[in-house]
């Protein structure tokens, strides 16, 4: 195993992270778990050899902490985001001064691979401000570094995502499933076909590296086998994890009351900005690179879903 390559994933202790660190770590990486919370990425460090798995302290809206996790990196991961602002963070700090650094940093360092994750739907024209801010952001990583790929995954799903788990939770004790936007289209991408393909990105960066070929430059949009319709989704998870229910679509003018009273609650359930978002389709654009130039058969939730969702079902 060559354990000279450094990778370093800002966001290696979330969601997508544990599964990026570990396919790189397979692949002879040196992997920095770069996180605001390294204390989180403890218990990773059997995703590798001894001393394979490295986690730091480190922040995308940190100048300082961001050089010292970047320096001497092969490849950069960026998987940090927000799906809603905070009282001490937003969206632009976050979606574009973040990415910015991060992007920057990589080009003054030398770095020879950048992958950066942000949306489907991301524009600075979007009409929600997650996705404006996605969209300034993607401007700001090709500015600084036009060789960065960027990926914009569909909703991901996984035995530890919030979307089809907090369904399938709400499931058990509400006899009514409210659902706003329900016609609204997503392509639900499993988190593991996520962190293959930004393996394989890795792998197609390094291969070219200095050759002007490889994927330098490109933007994936990574979506499942399947198109659902979002009062369809909501449906099936509460028939898998054994609790089916009435479903209730919400009226526009409920929904915008709603999300104007709950945005300032704490934990943020709906906000008017998510509200924006979830009338928007959410899936891959034809004839933009996805998960099949990446040589990847995208798992299905059909067939993963049931798998973690069973622990929902009576006992």
């Amino acid at each position: 195993m060559d354990i000279r390559k450094v990778a370093t994933v800002f966001g290696g202790t979330g969601f997508v992270g544990r599964h990026v660190v570990a396919r790189l770590a397979r692949d002879g990486y040196v992997v920095r778990v770069a996180s605001r919370r390294p204390d989180r990425a403890a218990g990773m460090r059997p995703l590798g050899d001894v001393g394979q798995i490295v986690p730091l302290y480190a922040s995308i809206l940190d100048e300082r902490s961001s050089v010292a996790a970047i320096e001497g990196s092969n490849l950069v991961v960026n998987l940090v985001g927000i799906l809603a602002p905070g009282r001490h963070v937003s969206f632009e700090a976050v979606h574009v001064d973040g990415a910015a650094r991060v992007a920057r940093l990589c080009a003054s360092a030398g770095v020879g691979a950048l992958v950066h994750m942000s949306a489907i739907g991301a524009s600075p024209d979007s009409v929600s401000a997650y996705g404006r801010s996605k969209g300034r952001g993607e401007v700001e990583v090709t500015r600084h570094m036009a060789e960065a790929v960027i990926v914009r995954p569909s909703l991901i799903f996984g035995a530890e995502d919030h979307f089809t788990n907090m369904f399938a939770a709400m499931s058990r004790y509400l006899p009514v499933m409210p659902v706003y936007g329900g016609a609204t289209r997503f392509q639900p991408v499993y988190v593991g076909d996520v962190a293959e393909a930004i393996r394989r990105i890795a792998q197609g960066m390094e291969m070219g590296a200095g050759t002007g070929t490889g994927m330098a430059g490109e933007i994936f949009e990574l979506g499942g086998p399947r198109v659902w319709r979002m009062e369809d989704l909501v449906r099936w998870i509460m028939r898998t994890a054994g609790h089916p229910r009435h479903v209730f679509a919400v009226p526009s003018w409920l929904a915008r009351l709603q999300a104007f009273f709950l945005e300032y609650l704490p934990g943020k359930m709906l906000t008017r900005d998510q509200l924006a978002m979830l009338h928007i389709d959410n899936v891959v654009a034809p004839g933009m690179p996805d998960l099949a130039r990446l040589g990847i058969a995208p798992l299905s939730l059909e067939v993963v879903g049931p798998q973690y969702l069973a622990r929902f079902r009576p006992a």
